[in-house]
């Protein structure tokens, strides 16, 4: 949620980049209704006072006729104006939280992702002598991805990883792991991006797969309510989370935390579900938009000062993975219309798909600043005793379908199997290939 006091003195600034992130907010009816609730709270506290002071004058005596009416009057205007206030408040706070967070002035503005821009290619396209097969043609070869039986069990868009590609698969996370618990890693990765923070280790975590109604708004990442999944009845409130950073970012929800133990830097892993809506025909092949999926995901919790600092590491990391794996890839700086709503900006690294020719999204790194702090009421407190909001940052670590798509193409050899990576084999006990 954004600040208010910022929106009074940035009116015209919060329509514009409201706008180019593709909100049409109300913005002079949001002021006018803070103005009326602002109105409201001065005269209830007025009447409360004169109520308090109404009721000391008569203490020990019996009040007369007149006194007795002047404190039924101001009972009725105190219930009038409490009436007014909250249906106030209501119309206010609907408003309020419409208002996306403000994009840096380093994102371009768009009006949707044809118009994000690539920063940057890394490593040359993989090249082969021979016609390279798509993911989903070596999978059937190997049987490492049976998405038949899961359509009996469970429907469309779900699959059973077989074989050769689960041991791929927790390779992968035990590298990451092991990765982003090396603080001789991170120094290095701190140091040639000139960042002013600490070298401070990534915690595992392994997060609920579930979060309330009410918790799943306050990081506003529940809609589009039609790409969710909700749990049980009505009144369960639950829903499956859509990436672990959803339970993450909330851990902290209403709490203060004290400023020596910032940054908190998590890597969760978790199942991650979404109905994809709106996908319908796109990427029905292989695993690549799949309803239930794997996540490697980092989160950060920060001091204001050093919140851009977390968020050009966690990009670093990104790449620094990507690289030990020996990926081809490209940087996109997402446009205003692409970042969503709770974003101040937003990376993408598109890593190439050499079985279909083509680059695809499989890391995102999104900051926050404080606008989720906010309605959380996540804050720090400093050392000199004040206290403030957090600043958040989360970024794939690995989706991890998608990064084994593109080992499986990207490595691939001419009689159809795929080379294991050279920084994974620690973690395959002996097994080279697929």
């Amino acid at each position: 949620m954004l600040d208010i006091q910022y929106i009074r003195k940035n009116p015209d600034l919060v329509k514009e980049k409201s706008k180019q992130k593709g909100y049409a907010v109300d913005i002079d009816k949001l002021i006018e209704l803070d103005t009326k609730r602002r109105s409201f709270l001065t005269q209830i506290e007025e009447l409360r006072k004169q109520r308090n002071q109404q009721a000391e004058e008569l203490k020990g005596q019996k009040p007369n006729e007149d006194q007795l009416k002047a404190g039924r009057e101001l009972k009725e205007k105190l219930g009038q104006l409490e009436t007014d206030l909250k249906k106030t408040e209501a119309a206010y706070n609907e408003l309020l939280l419409q208002v996306p967070n403000m994009p840096l002035d380093s994102v371009p503005v768009g009006e949707s992702e044809k118009d994000n821009v690539v920063g940057r290619q890394v490593g040359e396209k993989t090249h082969f002598d021979f016609t390279p097969k798509t993911h989903w043609e070596l999978a059937e070869i190997h049987h490492w991805i049976d998405k038949e039986r899961a359509g009996k069990v469970t429907g469309a868009r779900f699959a059973y990883l077989k074989g050769d590609l689960v041991r791929l698969q927790f390779a992968i996370i035990q590298f990451v792991i092991n990765t982003l618990q090396d603080q001789k890693v991170l120094e290095k990765l701190i140091q040639d991006n000139n960042l002013n923070i600490p070298a401070k280790p990534f915690e595992p975590v392994l997060p609920p797969a579930m979060i309330r109604t009410d918790v799943f708004a306050a990081m506003d990442r529940l809609e589009p309510r039609d790409d969710r999944y909700k749990v049980g009845e009505a009144e369960d409130e639950l829903w499956l989370q859509g990436s672990a950073e959803h339970t993450l970012g909330s851990m902290y929800k209403d709490e203060i935390i004290e400023e020596d133990q910032l940054p908190i830097r998590y890597l969760g892993y978790s199942s991650s579900f979404r109905r994809e809506a709106g996908t319908y025909g796109k990427d029905t092949e292989g695993i690549i938009r799949m309803h239930q999926f794997d996540k490697l995901e980092m989160e950060v919790f920060s001091t204001p000062e050093s919140g851009f600092d977390e968020h050009k590491l966690l990009c670093a990391v990104q790449e620094y993975l990507v690289q030990q794996l020996g990926l081809p890839y490209q940087v996109l700086n997402k446009c205003t219309a692409d970042i969503g709503k709770p974003n101040a900006q937003g990376i993408d690294i598109e890593v190439w798909m050499a079985g279909q020719g083509r680059y695809l999204e499989t890391h995102t790194a999104d900051f926050m600043t404080d606008y989720q702090a906010r309605r959380l009421k996540t804050r720090v407190k400093r050392a000199d005793g004040q206290v403030e909001l957090v600043h958040t940052n989360d970024a794939t670590a690995f989706a991890l379908g998608r990064i084994m798509v593109a080992i499986i193409e990207d490595y691939q050899t001419a009689d159809g199997h795929v080379k294991v990576p050279e920084v994974l084999l620690p973690y395959t006990h002996g097994l080279e290939q697929l």
